[in-house]
């Protein structure tokens, strides 16, 4: 199943749900296999098979780290996207030294694998693109394609940062980036669904979510995932810190609008752009901490949220996949153990 087919199967299993009293308990899955070190992770479908992309690797040792599986459970480290930066990456940002935060997307024709390149704690960043014909490593059409660079941000020009990307499909000629990182917060962008850059026919951005700049918060939103279910788009984002071993306070929120554009609001109706958010998921136990950088699967057999989390006592991060189910129109997932 395509991402646009499992949009169109969750939308329609959405209208059907209202209290969910019907539904099992969602439960966060006890994952084996090459599930360490995996952050930023995206997750996709093709066939029989689950990929999930994140972010890590280095030049020389391959970049963009690829794991399937058959079942959701079991997981294998099975190659890289690159086996080094592209060089437009390495001209535009001179000292990084990997690609962040990638998003798989399904739509006209070919996977479009969008990727951040930066240095923490800046805004000098950018987005790129790569593509690919299937994700199967089998085929003799697999062949990633570099396409170069999507978008910029500056650390002296602009109040917002190209990075951690992710490809919304509303429909037929209505694509959608969003991205961003602390500053202002998320933005979106209409993309070209011909060759996946932005659109040079409408240049307008939205702001989706920011939050307060002082100090504790200090602007501490990034990681936006949209989906469609039933009638309204739900953005999700990461909350607080990543990045700090047993030490991160990372968390998920969620809101929802029946406009793509926004504005988004959480439960009690307070706006996304002003802070707002309905908490997903926390770490509520020492075992695991900062669970963050999330990402929905929709499938017509449900669906799921896929994000990493810190080991309490070693402070690595690894892959964490939930089940979630759809209670009076929000999600809810399971609790780390």
């Amino acid at each position: 199943m395509t991402r646009i087919q499992a949009f169109a199967a969750a939308a329609l299993i959405g209208f059907g749900l209202s209290g969910g009293a019907a539904q099992k308990a969602p439960e966060v899955l006890k994952l084996q296999g090459d599930t360490e070190g995996v952050h930023d992770p995206v997750i996709i479908k093709e066939g029989a098979t689950w990929y999930v992309f994140c972010t890590g690797g280095r030049p020389g040792a391959g970049v963009i780290p690829i794991r399937t599986s058959k079942d959701l459970v079991n997981w294998k480290l099975s190659g890289y996207v690159f086996d080094k930066l592209p060089e437009w990456a390495t001209k535009e940002i001179p000292n990084a030294r990997g690609a962040w935060a990638p998003d798989i997307s399904f739509f006209s024709g070919k996977y479009h694998l969008y990727y951040a390149v930066s240095t923490f704690g800046s805004r000098n960043s950018a987005i790129g693109l790569a593509t690919n014909a299937t994700l199967d490593p089998q085929s003799p059409s697999y062949k990633w394609t570099d396409e170069g660079m999507v978008l910029r941000s500056f650390q002296d020009k602009d109040d917002w940062n190209a990075i951690d990307p992710n490809l919304f499909v509303e429909g037929k000629g209505k694509v959608w980036l969003d991205w961003g990182s602390f500053w202002g917060g998320i933005k979106m962008r209409r993309v070209d669904e011909a060759t996946g850059k932005l659109s040079a026919e409408d240049a307008t951005m939205y702001s989706l979510s920011s939050r307060p700049r002082t100090p504790p918060i200090g602007g501490s939103v990034e990681a936006p995932f949209l989906v469609r279910h039933g009638r309204y788009f739900y953005l999700f984002v990461s909350f607080d810190r990543c990045c700090r071993g047993a030490n991160s306070t990372y968390n998920v929120v969620v809101g929802r609008s029946g406009k793509v554009t926004g504005p988004y609001a959480d439960k009690a109706g307070k706006p996304m752009t002003e802070g707002g958010g309905s908490l997903v998921i926390e770490g509520t136990t020492p075992n695991w901490r900062g669970p963050g950088h999330e990402a929905v699967l929709q499938q017509a057999g449900g669906d799921y949220l896929v994000f990493h989390a810190y080991d309490g006592k070693t402070g690595r991060s690894f892959l964490q996949i939930s089940t979630l189910v759809w209670e009076d129109g929000w999600p809810r997932v399971g609790a780390l153990p």
